[in-house]
C-alpha cells in the first residue's frame, strides 16, 4: 500500500502540458500530451508518429534525426535534442526539416562569379528560412 501512495505522489509532482506543434507545409497543427521533462528529441519522434498515423500529407518518414524543434520564445535557433521540452514554459512549437548541404565542388562559386570563393549575391531566394520562420512565428504569436 505504501508503494502505490508513492508512485501517486510522483506523478503528482510531474507536470504534463498538451503541446501544438505545427509542421511546415501542413494543414494544421498536431496536439498530444507530454510530460514537461519529456526530451525533445521524443517530442519530435511522437510528432512524427502521431503524423503518420494520420496520414497527413506531405510525408515525412520517421527519422528524427532529419528535422528540428522551434520554438518562437528561443529565437531563431533549434531547440537541443537533449534538452526538457518544458524548459521554457512554451506549448506551441514548429518542426521543420533540417536544411540539407549539397556537395557541390568547392571552387563552382568561383566559376560563377562570387569573389575569393564566396557565393554571389543573388536576389531570389536570397532571405533565409531562419527569417521567414521567425516571421510566421511572430505572426501567430500577435494574433492572440
Amino acid at each position: 500500500m505504501l508503494l502505490i501512495k508513492q508512485k501517486k505522489n510522483n506523478n503528482a509532482n510531474v507536470r504534463r502540458l498538451l503541446i501544438s506543434i505545427n509542421v511546415l507545409g501542413s494543414a494544421g497543427p498536431i496536439r498530444f500530451v507530454v510530460n514537461e521533462e519529456e526530451l525533445v528529441a521524443a517530442v519530435i519522434d511522437t510528432a512524427l508518429k502521431s503524423y503518420a498515423r494520420e496520414g497527413r500529407l506531405p510525408v515525412l518518414g520517421n527519422d528524427i534525426n532529419g528535422f528540428d524543434l522551434y520554438c518562437p520564445h528561443v529565437g531563431s535557433d533549434a531547440l537541443r535534442p537533449w534538452e526538457a521540452i518544458g524548459t521554457h514554459g512554451a506549448r506551441n512549437f514548429m518542426l521543420c526539416r533540417k536544411p540539407t548541404t549539397s556537395t557541390s565542388t568547392p571552387n563552382v562559386h568561383a566559376a560563377t562569379g562570387g569573389e575569393n570563393g564566396t557565393p554571389p549575391l543573388s536576389r531570389r531566394g536570397s532571405g533565409s528560412w531562419k527569417a521567414w520562420l521567425n516571421k510566421s512565428l511572430n505572426l501567430k504569436i500577435s494574433s492572440h
